[in-house]
């Protein structure tokens, strides 16, 4: 098949032998210790039943640290403690009060910027780059954002009474540690919630570097608290009598036992779960744009995003020449060391993950999908996997439906805008889409008939803290951003003699 519209460039020269030259962030600007404990209280506190878990470079393998391991005892302990802070001092503190604190948070995060990034590449297998010119910016963003509003909620919603919700826990994934906290932590502590915050078990130490951060602000004690561990640390929390609200971000699975959960206790609950966004080109878009788009949209951090635009949707009349800019362009992404500012594509967060990743692969080659990976070393050490991609994917393959969380793009092919519709819909998942077309009006006739709760047209992974974010279906309910992120923080109820 040929396209005379968008001809394939010739292959570039490589004549010059030119390389990147390593160029590797230092860690001397990070500091961890050999053992963390729970910060519950203003303090960090031994666990109660004196558990413990490793925390690992998935890049290296090599130990971090040892962290506590939170049982449903000390899961009390911090629920009591963000009550306590609650009812005593921050439930009823006035809001330009508790905007404050808020800015403080952000403006420390700006200024420890560089020691939170090199901390959450280390920690997470992220590219330095994402994590320093995005992650820990967006998360400062967010703490500003939600500090502007915290004395504004009666113009946010006008004509309603407007209550805190009391305890919020709230539990974050591996893929992003600090910018999830912060997309939880900032509307709710505006909304003058306290919190029990729950890290994955991967990433826990951006976390509870945050936790010394709330201590160098002088953050009330009780008003954050922060309990590391595993699933049952998790259950714990889901299953406390005491919390008010709850908020979690991951798995489907996990979101439906935790739905199932709240529904039985009557308590308010914010889901953000998986994805299977299609990334749709139609033949008219800017080529080389959506070229950039789609690999952006699939292998920006690892291809560790709910959202991330894992099924290729190409019209079929320029499906061959894309795929070939496709595979080019992937030939040049660089995949290793996190810590090098060069890395595109880092280390896969865990050896499970890695394992799941390349079972999804082979399953997708065995049905019949046609298997591309650029020629490039990878490490001797660490959690690495190549970016991939699958052509000649059916609807039916799994690797279609299921979610790989990984560097996995399944390419598919349509005919007409409705086909197109048509297998972008056809997914248990909602949580995200991509157009690129240069035709505003096929965009708009388009977005209104996709069951995505995030559409981008003609970009892809673009977040600000002003616009809200969430899914439809199996992606969840609720929204975290905008205004539309902190209404879920408050009890909005009509005001005396309003009817």
């Amino acid at each position: 098949m040929t396209d005379n519209k968008h001809p394939v460039p010739a292959e570039p020269s490589h004549g010059f032998g030119l390389e990147y030259a390593p160029a590797p962030e230092s860690t001397s600007i990070v500091s961890i210790d050999d053992d963390y404990g729970l910060f519950i209280g203003g303090e960090f506190v031994d666990p109660i039943e004196g558990g413990a878990f490793p925390t690992i470079s998935p890049s290296t393998e090599e130990h971090l640290a040892n962290v506590a391991s939170a049982s449903a005892a000390d899961v009390d302990r911090a629920v009591s403690a963000a009550r306590r802070a609650h009812t005593d001092v921050w439930g009823s503190m006035p809001g330009k009060e508790r905007a404050k604190y808020l800015f403080r948070i952000a403006r420390q995060l700006q200024e420890r910027a560089r020691e939170f990034a090199v901390l959450e590449t280390l920690d997470g297998g992220k590219p330095i780059k994402e994590s320093r010119d995005i992650d820990i910016p967006l998360a400062a963003a967010h703490f500003f954002y939600y500090a502007g509003w915290a004395d504004k909620l009666e113009y946010a919603y006008p004509g309603r009474r407007h209550d805190s919700r009391g305890v919020v826990g709230q539990i974050i994934p591996w893929n992003f540690p600090m910018l999830m906290a912060s997309w939880k932590l900032a509307p709710a502590l505006a909304a003058g919630n306290t919190v029990v915050l729950k890290p994955a078990e991967t990433t826990p130490l951006t976390a509870l570097l945050l936790g010394e951060l709330m201590q160098d602000v002088g953050l009330p004690p009780g008003v954050v608290n922060i309990v590391t561990g595993a699933g049952e640390t998790g259950a714990a929390l889901v299953d406390h009598r005491d919390v008010d609200k709850l908020a979690f971000t991951g798995s489907t699975a996990v979101g439906k036992q935790i739905q199932r959960t709240a529904l039985a206790r009557n308590v308010p609950v914010t889901l953000e779960l998986g994805g299977k966004a299609a990334h749709i080109v139609f033949e008219d878009a800017a080529i080389d744009q959506a070229v950039e788009g789609v690999i952006n949209g699939i292998y920006f951090n690892q291809g560790h995003v709910c959202c991330a635009g894992s099924r290729l949707l190409v019209q079929e009349s320029i499906a061959d020449s894309f795929v070939d800019r496709l595979k080019r362009r992937l030939a040049t992404v660089r995949v290793g060391d996190p810590l090098d500012k060069n890395t595109d594509v880092g280390a896969i967060n865990s050896s499970q993950q890695l394992a799941k990743i390349s079972e999804l692969v082979e399953v997708g080659v065995g049905e019949g999908a046609e298997l591309f990976q650029p020629d490039c070393a990878l490490p001797d050490r660490g959690f690495f996997y190549r970016p991939t991609i699958l052509s000649n994917v059916e609807q039916t393959h799994r690797v279609a439906r299921e979610e790989v969380f990984g560097p996995v793009l399944s390419v598919l092919t349509f005919r007409t805008p409705e086909e197109a519709v048509a297998k972008a819909n056809n997914t248990p998942y909602g949580l995200s889409a991509g157009i690129w077309t240069e035709k505003g009006s096929k965009i708009l006739w388009m977005a209104d008939r996709l069951d995505a709760g995030v559409i981008w047209a003609n970009t892809f992974n673009q977040f600000d803290p002003t616009s809200p974010f969430g899914g439809y279906k199996e992606s969840g309910f609720g929204r975290e951003g905008g205004l539309h992120g902190l209404a879920p923080y408050l009890s909005l109820s009509p005001m005396k003699g309003r009817s």
